[in-house]
């Protein structure tokens, strides 16, 4: 008798919603971003959750991890950075909002950046130097075309953010 071959389990990602915000994506569009985001290896057992969060939280967060005395629009925790990864994302509602409407793209493709963006940091990628970022945007925007978003630097660039 043949064995069954075994699938790898899925990633398992929580989408928390601490924050009364508009324009908040559905969990199920977070977990099919971060999902996407997530390659090959780092998808199998990976368990995260995502948490949307509000000004004052966001900027404890910042505050108490990184000593910077604001909210950002995104923080990485990483609780173990081999497969299966573990980790925290923190997405700030109010700072998200605020930047996607200055850089006139819709909170969606905003928080898909975001979301994006934080699961490249939980598996390695990090934008320290030219190289890391150049690296790290490239692949942001294979994730978000996929999506039917444009590329977010190049439209921040073109406005002169």
């Amino acid at each position: 008798m043949k064995a069954a071959a075994r699938r790898p389990k899925a990633a398992r990602i929580a989408v928390q919603c601490a924050a009364t915000a508009r324009n908040v994506p559905a969990p199920a569009r977070i977990r099919r971003w971060a999902r996407a985001a997530l390659a090959g290896n780092a998808a199998s057992n990976a368990r995260v959750t995502i948490r949307i969060v509000g000004q004052a939280e966001g900027r404890l967060l910042n505050r108490s991890y990184r000593n910077k005395d604001y909210a950002t629009n995104v923080l990485t925790f990483v609780f173990r950075d081999q497969p299966p990864l573990e980790g925290d994302i923190a997405l700030c509602a109010p700072v998200i909002t605020r930047e996607a409407r200055a850089q006139r793209k819709t909170a969606a493709a905003h928080y898909a950046h975001m979301v994006v963006h934080g699961l490249l940091h939980l598996q390695g990628y990090d934008h320290e130097n030219e190289q890391d970022a150049a690296a790290m945007e490239r692949r942001e925007k294979t994730l978000l075309a996929r999506f039917g978003y444009p590329d977010p630097y190049r439209a921040a660039a073109a406005r002169g953010a």
